[in-house]
């Protein structure tokens, strides 16, 4: 009876210990029906996103990089692919392209007989207004995005990465710089990286803060020494990129949580989020929230409890949301009662009518003035347009003026049909996305929103008038360049 018992003691305490080992460890198993989130430190891959440890190389080994990366390197182009496909990971600069997909089409059938150089190139402009978790990565977590370029640079068969930095990131490029100095010094990049026999170069390019860079082929054009505006495709640069040789353009954070899913597995990566939605996710919150920030989190959680959980809720309660841009300034503005059906994945945006982006999500409670800040956004992609389409510089020219005379109400009600005509035009017309992301924080404020303009123009007819059509005034005209005889205080 007494050994009897010994036994059962020593099974039920085998099972405890395993229960403990089974929870210290990443979580592998496959999860039921569920809501999303509550992500566990085991299962985040950025776990330096603040900064609490050092970024140097030590520091990151100890953290779990560069950990057998020469045996990932060893296995080869077809078994990294195949992990990265299974994973389900899409491409998290805002696309959402499958990130496996991509990279396979830089070895289509004799690609060895195309010989020379072959380039992996990481978008690190990052210049959306609101997006800020890029920096981040660079900053606290530089080598999980070296590790990233070298293995995903060993997928595509590549011989070097440029890493295009935005220039205003200056701290951040002297961090990187350090780190990649570090990997050299190491033998883990370079000749015989990580002495696996394969050699693979890593530059850091700076550039010169311009927004339409962040387009692919604007990036590869400015890292040519030439203007940075897109071209035409195809030849997609898979094909003839970076100085006309095979290129992939990626963005920072989807290069940086490559290694650690070919570390723990393409079952445990995909076993985050809803289907075709898999993974973690770095967000960015920002705006009328009691502690902005940026956190890693499942994806698929419900967007209001990623703002209530991480950043203490919005100022002065839930109740006192007026809108927000769920992932970055180019996509949609929701209105509260959408706010509280979204989920934070690209099918959950989609479906009420916004999109993921690169995840910045800005928040405006009540004492936000929405049209101005629509406008602000119109200013911006103006001025950001590189000119080359002429949907895209007119009409991003035309956006802007109709949304500063909507902030004043000088205007008349069918001009609000006529701007959402005008963006209409400019969508889907241009070489590159700028014109989308002009376009659409428009229009979503007229289809959320459209009542506080009316007000707006009902208030400004109430006290000047009803304008001319345009927004002229009666008696105004231009004398010397200026115009004159307008009864308010508006530049034309």
């Amino acid at each position: 009876m007494i050994t009897l018992i010994a036994e059962i003691n020593a099974v039920n305490h085998t099972t405890i210990m395993l229960k403990l080992a089974r929870r210290s460890l990443a979580t592998v198993t496959e999860h039921p029906k569920r809501v999303h989130g509550g992500l566990k430190d085991q299962d985040r891959i950025f776990q330096n996103i603040y900064g609490y440890y050092g970024h140097d190389l030590k520091s990151a080994q100890k953290r779990g990089d560069w950990h057998k990366t020469k045996e990932l390197i060893l296995k080869g182009d077809t078994w990294i692919i195949d992990q990265m496909k299974k994973s389900g990971l899409r491409g998290r600069g805002g696309a959402g392209f499958p990130s496996g997909l991509k990279w396979s089409f830089m070895n289509p059938p004799g690609w060895e007989k195309n010989v020379g150089p072959r380039y992996v190139v990481v978008n690190a402009d990052e210049g959306e207004p609101g997006t800020c978790k890029d920096r981040e990565i660079i900053r606290k977590e530089p080598h999980k995005l070296i590790e990233g370029c070298l293995l995903s640079g060993r997928a595509m068969n590549a011989t070097a990465a440029y890493i295009y930095i935005r220039g205003e990131f200056f701290q951040e490029a002297q961090i990187l710089q350090g780190a990649i100095d570090e990997a050299y010094r190491h033998g883990l990049i370079g000749m015989n990286a990580c002495g696996s026999g394969y050699d693979f170069d890593v530059f850091v390019h700076r550039g010169a803060g311009a927004y339409i860079c962040g387009e692919e082929t604007a990036l590869i054009e400015s890292l040519e020494g030439k203007q940075g505006k897109p071209r035409l495709k195809p030849p997609f640069p898979a094909a003839v990129g970076l100085f006309g040789r095979p290129s992939t353009v990626t963005n920072v954070e989807t290069v940086a949580v490559s290694p650690t899913i070919l570390r723990r597995g393409p079952v445990w990566f995909s076993s985050f989020g809803r289907e075709r939605n898999s993974g973690t996710k770095l967000y960015g919150i920002s705006g009328h929230v009691n502690k902005p920030c940026v956190v890693e989190e499942e994806m698929s959680i419900p967007l209001r409890e990623l703002i209530e959980k991480h950043c203490g809720g919005v100022r002065g309660g839930w109740d006192n949301l007026l809108a927000i841009i769920p992932g970055g300034s180019s996509v949609p503005s929701l209105t509260r009662e959408l706010s509280e059906k979204a989920l934070m994945d690209y099918d959950g945006l989609r479906e009420v009518g916004s999109s993921l982006g690169t995840g910045a999500v800005i928040v405006m409670d009540k004492s936000t003035d929405l049209i101005k800040s629509i406008a602000r956004l119109s200013q911006f992609y103006r001025h950001e347009s590189c000119g080359q389409c002429t949907p895209c510089r007119e009409g991003t020219t035309w956006l802007s003026k109709t949304m500063d005379r909507f902030v004043i109400g000088d205007a008349s009600k069918r001009e609000i049909d006529q701007i959402i005509e005008i963006s209409k035009r400019i969508e889907g017309h241009s070489i590159c996305g700028l014109g989308d992301a002009a376009a659409w924080p428009v229009q979503a404020l007229i289809k959320n929103f459209r009542y506080l303009i009316e007000e707006r123009i009902d208030d400004f007819h109430k006290k000047n008038g009803e304008p001319l059509y345009g927004g002229w005034s009666k008696g105004a005209a231009v004398q010397d360049g200026k115009v004159q005889g307008v009864p308010f205080n508006f530049h034309h």
